[in-house]
């Protein structure tokens, strides 16, 4: 029998104490002198490394790499073709189906691809892809004893690469992407993937020479070594499978089918430019079977007999594999990996909560169970010789909620506790008071700097409340009629004409030919736009299913750019699904290195004449410059690209104007935005258009407000509608000196919180913004917590999701907004008086909370609307209305 292999870093692992075991042909460590449980828990709240260099690497290029990898790889590789590359879990099926191995695929370079299969696999996997390599001009070559391969695993795990960065970048903070980095001086190929369950992870590809010295600059960093113990707990608790557990041939001696493994479903596609690849028949069939399962029907599964499910054990013992598990007296299938894991106890609740000083344990399971078993079965675990009590769950960890993987713990808790129900007339009295408070706290007591709210003046609250509220008043134009508005209720006179007077005073504000001022949100005013785009786009024929937009270009959520605009968000009923990625036909506006708040102008529009999007979108949530809306027109128009140029201006709605941006006059078609932001209205969204009545696309406006009504609204919200209109006639009358005052109070607060010793987010030398936002960089994860603590100190704001960061969980950034407190009054010194306070907080976590309110209470008269001098004592009057 052959010796095992050792890895470039085996002495390492000997003078940390490692214990050593053979896996896989390799002696590896199982363990360091701290033990199993102490990595495990190590990665889990800090940062664990891994040599995985036993794994192996074979490198694929040559004419027809991508035509190859597409017939002997279950995914699809074409996905990584493009602009940024990536990586993609993936296995290696046999014509029946099941599974050669599973294994990963990354893309670093244009020029070929590099994928890692299990160390126990690496010959059989060779010989395999070999054998079917001589029908392509492909080139492999195996690169296992010339690149080492490392895994940092944990939330701690990007501070530990940052501080070792000293060229190039690294991935962007998604799962699968990749970068290629200098990290302390060695040269790595990066990919945020990993085996642990951990929602920030990468793993790193380096040449031999460099590998020693990357260990030790990563473990001198404070990146903890990890062994096999560990990675085998940690991937238990994540439900990663593994070869020879949970793939290959299962514990009834017959081979465990790919799609009977959960996580399977991500590494199989039926991609057109796949074809014919190997096993995809018997795919086909058991991806039918698992929509079938999935849907509760298990009458015809034979393709998929049993599926790898997650148990917890709740009664006292612990599952190994190979354990019998019943349910209601008969066998219902094995466990496949089983033991005990640690995991720690978290305090708080939501986005604050923290892993304590307290860890636990707890008995999980990955078990092969027969396919009509559901989640939240109970089931029992035969442990030797004794039945075990345990449930079917979906989950053992969830690691959607960055930057920490949090555990899933089943408990049993049956008491049951008796709260007496309070009378109506308590409750009543409850809520009156807790709004009293309420009330007197925001208005009165605190700093709003969140930058999507505003107060309205009492003028606009009051008509809200008057008569039209509790009204109906729908109506579309009939081309019978030559275009006149048909009402389908009586006692509409007076609110038709209000909002054809809020139509015309958008449409002026805006520098509009349009408006529709139906829809009830910004998010709906977008929805409208893109189902009246996809209406247009289908308008010739009727009859078919119709096409969705084929191409759009906006700005990633994670720069800042609106949900609402996004695949998740209302655009996802309405792009196509790009048939090469089979993701939704998405292109980002790609941002600069140095500012990625800042949209790179040359790159964008190189990105549009290679793409040709019908749809981009301008705009965001998180929102510091103006964007380059007359650039991109005057390409367009050059190159004669026909795509709607849409501005998403929610955030920025009452900056409209020389003090910002005039997105029509810079050549923007559509413009959506909410009216409730910097504007001065209701909860609102209006829809504004350039189109004039003669020209073609004039048609494009009128399915825009086919959408609105009758497609997205029916009640369009009254009262709302009546207290738009004098909110318009606020920004009418006082819209250019406020605006002035919130630009220049936003480029004060910015300047004193960066003179104060914060991280302010954006170009100093226009002193950091040129709207009413200021962004703060507060520290890795830390956003929600001293967005919390701000708000305990009688300071709001909200916490954000930075370019680097991995959700809004993860957020290193605070969003910050003058527009409300400067219509209350506050000037340049008031806002440099908040940035002390907000430094406090921060750097000192001082106790402000009597200084702010004290502030606050000179700043209790809203500003910038009418007073007596023009409305008399209409307020009185319509306040004994209501």
């Amino acid at each position: 029998m052959d010796e095992p292999r050792r890895t470039l870093f085996f002495e390492r692992h000997r003078d940390l104490g490692a214990r050593i075991t053979e896996f896989g042909g390799w002696d590896m460590p199982l363990q360091y002198a701290g033990g199993t449980i102490a990595e495990h828990l190590s990665v889990r709240r800090s940062a664990g490394l891994f040599d995985v260099s036993h794994m192996g690497r074979f490198t694929i290029g040559g004419a027809q790499a991508l035509e190859f990898l597409q017939h002997v790889l279950s995914n699809n590789a074409e996905a990584l073709d493009g602009r940024p590359y990536g990586a993609q879990y993936t296995l290696i099926p046999d014509d029946d189906g099941d599974a050669v191995d599973d294994a990963y695929l990354y893309r670093f370079t244009p020029d070929d691809y590099l994928l890692v299969v299990n160390a126990s696999n690496r010959e059989k996997d060779w010989t395999h892809l070999s054998s079917r390599a001589e029908a392509f001009d492909v080139e492999l070559r195996d690169d296992t004893f010339d690149v080492v391969m490392l895994a940092v695993q944990g939330p701690a795990s990007r501070d530990v690469l940052g501080g070792l960065l000293t060229g190039g970048r690294l991935p962007e903070p998604a799962r699968n992407s990749v970068s290629v980095a200098e990290l302390a001086g060695a040269s790595a190929r990066v990919g945020r993937t990993g085996y642990t369950g951990e929602p920030v992870a990468f793993e790193l590809f380096v040449g031999a020479d460099d590998g020693l010295k990357l260990w030790d600059a990563l473990t001198d960093a404070g990146a903890r070594p990890a062994g096999l113990g560990a990675r085998d707990t940690l991937r238990l608790e994540a439900a990663l499978p593994l070869y020879g557990d949970e793939l290959g041939v299962g514990p009834d001696g017959a081979a465990i089918p790919i799609l009977a493994v959960p996580i399977a479903r991500f590494g199989v596609s039926f991609a057109e430019h796949k074809g014919d690849f190997v096993g995809r028949a018997a795919l086909e069939r058991q991806v039918a079977a698992a929509s079938r399962i999935r849907e509760r029907d298990t009458s015809d599964v034979d393709d998929l007999p049993r599926m790898i499910r997650p148990v917890a054990l709740t009664g006292r013992g612990i599952a190994r594999a190979g354990s019998a598990v019943y349910a209601e007296g008969a066998q219902i299938g094995w466990v496949t990996s089983g033991t005990a894991v640690p995991y720690w106890v978290f305090d708080g609740e939501g986005e604050t909560a923290r892993p304590t000083e307290e860890h636990r344990t707890r008995a999980i399971a990955l078990a092969y169970l027969d396919s009509h078993v559901l989640d939240g079965d109970a089931v029992t675990v035969d442990v030797r010789g004794k039945r075990i009590e345990a449930e079917v769950v979906k989950h053992h960890l969830r690691s959607d909620a960055p930057p920490f993987a949090r555990p899933i713990v089943v408990t049993r808790d049956d008491a049951v506790g008796h709260t007496p129900t309070p009378s109506t007339r308590d409750k009543v009295r409850s809520v009156i008071e807790r709004g009293e408070r309420n009330h007197e706290w925001r208005q009165r007591e605190c700093i709003d700097l969140i930058p999507s709210e505003m107060t309205q003046s009492p003028l606009v609250r009051l008509l809200q409340v008057s008569d039209p509220a509790f009204r109906y008043a729908e109506h579309r134009a009939h081309e019978a009629f030559y275009d006149a508005e048909v009402f389908y209720y009586q006692g509409t006179d007076f609110i038709a004409d209000v909002e054809r007077l809020v139509n015309q005073e958008m449409a002026a504000f805006l520098g509009a030919h349009e408006v529709e001022s139906r829809v009830i949100s910004g998010q709906m005013a977008n929805t409208a736009v893109f189902g009246g785009i996809l209406d247009h786009l289908n308008r010739h024929d009727r009859r078919r299913e119709p096409r969705r937009i084929g191409r759009v270009m906006n700005n990633h959520i994670g720069r800042g750019g609106h949900l609402s605009a996004q695949p998740m968000g209302a655009l996802k009923d309405f792009v196509a699904r790009d048939p090469r990625t089979e993701r939704p036909a998405m292109t980002n506006f790609p941002v600069l290195a140095e500012d990625p708040y800042r949209i790179d102008l040359p790159a964008t529009l190189e990105l549009i004449e290679e793409t040709r999007p019908e749809l981009i979108v301008f705009g965001k949530s998180m929102v510091l410059y103006r964007e380059p809306v007359a650039a991109v027109r005057a390409f367009l128009d050059d190159r004669r690209i026909s795509a709607v140029v849409m501005y998403d201006m929610a955030h920025v709605l009452g900056l409209v104007g020389e003090r910002f941006q005039r997105p029509f006059e810079d050549g923007a078609d559509i413009v959506t935005g909410s009216t409730h932001k910097t504007f001065f209205g209701p909860q609102r969204g209006v829809i504004a258009g350039r189109f004039e009545r003669d020209e073609e696309r004039y048609e494009l406006w009128e399915a825009i407000r086919t959408r609105t009504f009758p497609g997205s609204v029916s009640n369009h919200h009254l009262g709302t509608l009546l207290g738009l209109l004098m909110a318009a006639y606020e920004m009418e009358a006082f819209g250019d000196e406020y605006q002035r005052a919130v630009v220049a109070n936003a480029k004060v607060f910015a300047r004193e919180l960066a003179d104060a010793g914060l991280q302010v987010e954006g170009d100093p030398s226009i002193d950091f913004t040129e709207t009413h936002q200021v962004l703060l960089r507060v520290g890795y994860g830390r956003g929600c917590e001293i967005a919390k603590r701000l708000e305990d100190n009688n300071i709001i704001c909200n916490y954000q999701a930075l370019p680097d960061d991995e959700s809004f969980t993860a957020s290193s950034g605070l969003r910050l907004g003058v527009a409300e407190m400067t219509r209350f009054g506050m000037g340049k010194d008031d806002f440099a008086a908040v940035a002390e306070l907000i430094r406090a907080v921060v750097h000192d976590d001082a106790d402000v909370a009597g200084r702010a309110s004290e502030l606050r209470s000179g700043f209790t008269e809203l500003g910038f609307c009418f007073g007596p001098d023009v409305v008399g004592d209409v307020t009185d009057r319509l306040g004994r209305l209501t």
